[in-house]
């Protein structure tokens, strides 16, 4: 049986300002390894405000090679600390194609590989198809020094396909790094039931695999209203659910903070042995899942 295992969801504010905000996350990297995490998830994008409420070409310049100058600074720490740190950044591949893009450091600062979020959304004040190229790599797992894991980002969290194949590739605990929020004007009437089916779909991902879900999203109000930029206010809420989709650990909607949670291999095997999910799978009948609609004549 696997060893257990600790992780740490680290929840915080963003300013327009990245050298700050890697100081920041770099302080907070430091206190959740201070608190017995061994593998560190920052939310989605840390590196700087959600860039992607607007439409704006010169916002390409936040872009950066992965691995680079963040993942070099950060790999410090990874090996200071022995830890494992899934990072999510702003990826340039290449002359106009970018990628929003999660790098895995393991515990001795050693580049372990990335993932490139493979569902894009294209929504008000979520323009990212204007910025990102859909991921290529697949759902890649990362075999780390505490335990083998995986990522989806963000939209990607929505999506049962992309859980249920890095499951089966043996990821012990899957990361959503996260940036969602609400629409100030949708707030009132939708914000509790937005929020209820967010953490329902991670937590079913939970459950229909047998698996750790971690979700670490920001948290704060970033926006210009007096510009036009009616801005988001971010939820947090980060949670770890447990291989049967209990939450062992949440964080507030409306301030900055750490999640430690010990993971155990075992909760897995046992949730599998008494809710057989994965054994019971007719993968000899689900070809049609590969249509985009399945038209009736």
């Amino acid at each position: 049986m696997a060893n257990k295992f600790t992780i740490g969801l680290v929840q915080m504010k963003c300013t327009a300002n990245s050298d700050e905000n890697l100081a920041r996350a770099i302080e907070k990297i430091r206190e959740a390894a201070a608190g017995g995490a061994q593998i560190i998830c920052m939310h989605e994008l840390f590196h700087g405000e959600y860039f992607c409420r607007t439409e704006d070409a010169e916002l390409f310049n936040l872009a950066e090679a992965v691995p680079g100058p963040t993942t070099e600074k950060l790999a410090q720490i990874a090996k200071e600390k022995k830890v494992v740190l899934v990072v999510s950044l702003f990826e340039r591949r290449a002359p106009g194609v970018y990628h929003n893009t999660c790098a895995v450091l393991d515990a001795d600062g050693s580049f372990l590989g990335k993932y490139r979020k493979m569902h894009i959304p294209d929504d008000p004040l979520y323009y990212e198809k204007f910025y990102f190229t859909p991921g290529d790599l697949g759902f890649p797992n990362f075999q780390t020094r505490y335990a083998k894991i995986g990522v989806q980002i963000c939209w990607d969290q929505w999506y049962p396909e992309g859980s249920r194949i890095t499951a089966l590739s043996g990821a012990e605990v899957i990361f959503y790094p996260t940036s969602i929020g609400w629409h100030s004007h949708e707030k009132a009437q939708l914000g509790a039931a937005q929020l209820d089916a967010w953490r329902t779909i991670q937590r079913s991902h939970a459950i229909a695999n047998g698996v750790y879900a971690a979700v670490v999203n920001r948290v704060g109000f970033e926006g210009k209203p007096e510009k036009g930029d009616p801005g988001l206010e971010f939820w947090g809420n980060s949670f770890v659910a447990d291989p049967f989709g209990q939450i062992v650990s949440q964080a507030a909607d409306n301030k900055e903070e750490i999640l430690v949670v010990e993971c155990d291999p075992a909760k897995s095997e046992d949730t599998r042995r008494n809710w057989p999910f994965l054994r019971d799978r007719r993968i000899d009948a689900y070809t049609p899942i590969l249509n985009r609609w399945l038209d009736r004549e």
